[in-house]
């Protein structure tokens, strides 16, 4: 069993930068691929960035190349997002997923484990 707990939503200005962590305990974590996930209202979860297991390959979703950096902690068992640049169409509640021994799936019913996610709200 893995937990997950996300934090550092809120609401932030156009153009500003947030950066969401995810506190995972349980099994190891160094086992896990890890991804950020989101869901706007009236809208379906969608990908947002991932790595894998091994931290061999990372993966963005197009709509957030350049602006989004996913990171993680193994020491502190955590998962960060940055996000910079943000935009109004970046609102919505993020989510934090583990996948054992995953590869950086983009697909959200491959991953195992999900944290309660956190709100991201960006004004115009």
């Amino acid at each position: 069993q893995v937990q997950l707990v996300e934090s550092g939503g809120g609401l932030v200005q156009a153009g500003g930068s947030l950066r969401l962590s995810c506190a995972a305990s349980g099994r190891s974590f160094r086992t896990y691929a890890m991804g950020w996930f989101r869901q706007a209202p009236g809208k379906e979860r969608e990908f947002v960035a991932a790595f894998s297991w091994s931290g061999g390959s990372t993966y963005y979703a197009d709509s957030v190349k350049g602006r989004f950096t996913i990171s993680r902690d193994n020491a502190k068992n955590t998962v960060y997002l940055q996000m910079n640049s943000l935009k109004p169409e970046d609102t919505a509640v993020y989510y934090c997923a583990a996948n054992y021994y995953g590869l950086g799936s983009q697909t959200a019913a491959e991953y195992d484990y999900w944290g309660q996610g956190t709100q991201v709200t960006v004004s115009s």
